[in-house]
């Protein structure tokens, strides 16, 4: 024991300029087998990660500005609360136009399952109105559940990415004593490299799972919206339905 506090001594008494600067490249190239696995499947992770962002970025962006486009068309057709049939297929005759967005994709749904409705039979049933509820709560759940794909993966890298990268600082400390033990030296040309590999590890996990966290919150926030927005537009909608077209 005094001949490892010893060499210790020795070492951090030795002149700044006698040692080799790390590089990290170096490192990563030297570096374990599992250490080189743990910064592989993070890198993996990350740029995963960011793949998701960019695609769920567009994608929310497409909903939002086709879906207002939509309601502002929508809202337009039955400006003055006079809905007429030949204005709703007018209507649905360019919900093509706005691939994309959720609320068209609802409309559509509850379009084509009230025309069903009104051409099997002249007169107006209970369930008829429930017929068109439903369809709507389908179509707005498939469509919801589209856009939140993939989001789990950011929620998946955000909480397990820095564990990864834990376990490589592990591993790669638990080498370096290994080395110590081997080598009987404990100085920094035998501790560091370890140690820099090791830290290297935790800098990756967390690299990914930052990132992500924060991608993470703001895509369900964003959601969140979007989802209320077409829930909103489901009421409307029903009620639009219930007052000019199934009455009674």
């Amino acid at each position: 024991m005094k001949d490892v506090i010893y060499a210790t001594l020795i070492s951090l008494q030795a002149p700044a300029g006698g040692g080799e600067s790390l590089d990290p490249w170096k490192l990563i190239a030297d570096a374990s087998f599992v250490v080189k696995l743990v910064m592989i499947v993070l890198s993996l992770m990350a740029l995963g990660s960011w793949f998701i962002m960019g695609a769920k970025m567009v994608r929310l962006a497409q909903a939002r500005g086709k879906s207002r486009k939509f309601l502002d068309e929508f809202w337009a057709s039955g400006e003055g609360h006079d809905w007429t049939t030949e204005r709703i297929e007018g209507l649905y005759a360019t919900v093509k136009s706005y691939e994309g967005s959720p609320i068209a994709a609802v409309f559509r749904a509850g379009y084509v399952e009230l025309a069903r409705v009104m051409s099997s039979s002249p007169t107006t049933h209970a369930g008829d109105v429930d017929n068109v509820e439903r369809a709507l709560d389908r179509a707005a759940t498939s469509e919801m559940t589209a856009i939140e794909t993939m989001l789990p993966f950011l929620a998946t890298t955000g909480s397990v990415a820095p564990f990864i990268g834990l376990f490589g600082t592990v591993w790669g400390i638990m080498n370096s004593f290994m080395n110590i033990s081997q080598q009987a030296s404990a100085s920094l040309d035998v501790v560091a490299p370890g140690i820099a590999e090791a830290l290297i590890a935790t800098a990756i996990g967390l690299a990914a799972a930052i990132p992500a966290v924060i991608a993470y919150n703001f895509f369900v926030r964003r959601i969140q919206v979007l989802e209320s927005e077409v829930h909103a537009f489901e009421r409307d909608f029903l009620n639009i339905v219930r007052r000019h077209f199934l009455r009674g």
